[in-house]
């Protein structure tokens, strides 16, 4: 695993006209609103300040596949009434809701003892994991899942409904936390399958954990918006990681 970027200013400048730069000609793109390109030249300075070109191409790789498969069926998901706001394009509610826990994680990490920077990257690849496998499942489950059912009791209900699960959804979800993963190991965030496997497994764990909460909890707490619940899917994500992690061998143990 490479050493992170010094931390200096001039790194830190040049993170941030790098990312100004990309930003202004990006913009024409349609993944983000115009302030949600605001906030991802934020988020994109941030961590290529901290993590380098590896943390911030991680991230662009997480928008790439999540815009993709937002996209898939988009045309039948609108007639439905299920299709995302604004096209599909995410704003800063969105950015922050699915990168805060990250981003904190990534300051931590490139001002941390070098014994704990595995772990917080763990946990910094777990978050994104768990975020793109919950959009993989929900936009999967929503256009092509056949029998969608509440988690909490299995009682049949319309797709797009808070809290409803899919075989189909759920097979997507692992397919996109597995491939949020494989990326993190090409490149080098994570060290081993064995770290990958359970960074794969945690990022399911957690969006089938956010699904509890959006057939429970969100139903009765107006404060519970969806960016919290993200939030709250990429914390806990995060945390089984770094507290799991731990208890794999080392490697070339063994």
């Amino acid at each position: 695993m490479e050493l992170l970027p010094p931390q200096d200013p001039s790194h830190w400048l040049a993170a941030l006209a790098i990312n100004g730069l990309l930003i202004a000609l990006a913009q024409r793109l349609p993944l983000l609103t115009r302030a949600g390109w605001v906030h991802a030249g934020v988020l994109g300075t941030l961590l290529l300040g901290s993590l380098g070109w590896r943390g911030w191409l991680a991230v662009v790789a997480y928008l790439a596949l999540g815009s993709l498969v937002t996209k898939l069926g988009f045309r039948r998901k609108r007639e439905l009434g299920l299709a995302e706001a604004r096209d599909g394009r995410r704003g800063p509610e969105n950015v922050w809701g699915s990168a805060l826990v990250g981003t904190v994680l990534a300051l931590l990490a490139c001002r941390a003892p070098a014994a704990a920077v595995p772990l917080l990257l763990a946990g910094f690849a777990a978050s994104f994991s768990a975020k793109l496998a919950d959009t993989f499942g929900s936009e999967i489950g929503k256009r092509w899942g056949r029998h969608t059912v509440l988690i909490t009791s299995l009682r049949p209900v319309p797709p797009g409904t808070e809290g409803a699960i899919s075989l189909e959804g759920t097979a997507a979800s692992l397919v996109g936390s597995g491939l949020m993963t494989v990326g993190m190991l090409a490149l080098g965030l994570i060290g081993g399958w064995p770290t990958a496997l359970l960074v794969s497994g945690v990022g399911l764990v957690a969006t089938l954990a956010e699904s509890v909460v959006g057939a429970s909890l969100q139903q009765r707490w107006d404060w519970l918006s969806n960016e919290v619940v993200n939030g709250l899917q990429t914390l806990l994500a995060a945390l089984l990681a770094m507290g799991l992690v731990q208890w794999l061998p080392a490697p070339g143990s063994g």
